[in-house]
């Protein structure tokens, strides 16, 4: 069974041993290896963000499997598992959106030519459909290019008090 890391807040004296930064207007950054305890931590601070922003158990574990989707990708198909390269990793309620970015050191790739999962011949496969699953549970994804590396950036906008997201 794969343990879940918990994010909390910390002083300054514990921040220096701690891989999450301080929250600053509702923003925390950190670096971490490429490794699958690595995607962990990425997966349970995007829980704990979108649990703070008050979201019910769906939205948070449609927003959970997309960061999760996209951390794998980082390191495994960017970084590929490598222990010299890091993802980098910011998560962020600015108020109206959750905004999760994870960068890869890797040798970056074009997201319009991945095989469509949908098509005859990849629903077999088992792999190929972690971008497809990310673009059908966020509101918005964008990629950029880093020379190296890749950027993604991930956002949920939250609903007005009262709405539905």
């Amino acid at each position: 069974m794969e343990q879940r890391a918990e994010f909390q807040k910390s002083t300054p004296a514990e921040a220096e041993s701690s891989p999450v930064s301080m929250p600053n207007r509702g923003r925390r950054s950190f670096r971490l290896s490429s490794t699958m305890e690595s995607v962990g931590k990425v997966e349970a601070a995007a829980d704990e963000l979108a649990t703070d922003a008050g979201l019910d158990e769906d939205q948070r574990f449609h927003i959970v499997m997309a960061v999760r989707e996209a951390a794998i990708n980082a390191v495994l198909h960017g970084n590929e598992y490598d222990p010299a390269r890091q993802i980098e990793v910011s998560l962020e309620n600015t108020g109206a959106d959750l905004v999760f970015v994870i960068a890869d050191q890797g040798h970056g790739f074009d997201p319009d030519r991945l095989p469509d999962p949908l098509a005859a011949e990849n629903l077999l496969r088992g792999t190929g459909r972690g971008i497809f699953l990310i673009r059908s549970l966020m509101d918005e994804v964008h990629f950029r290019q880093l020379h190296p590396g890749t950027e993604l950036t991930l956002i949920k906008h939250l609903a007005p008090t009262g709405g539905k997201t």
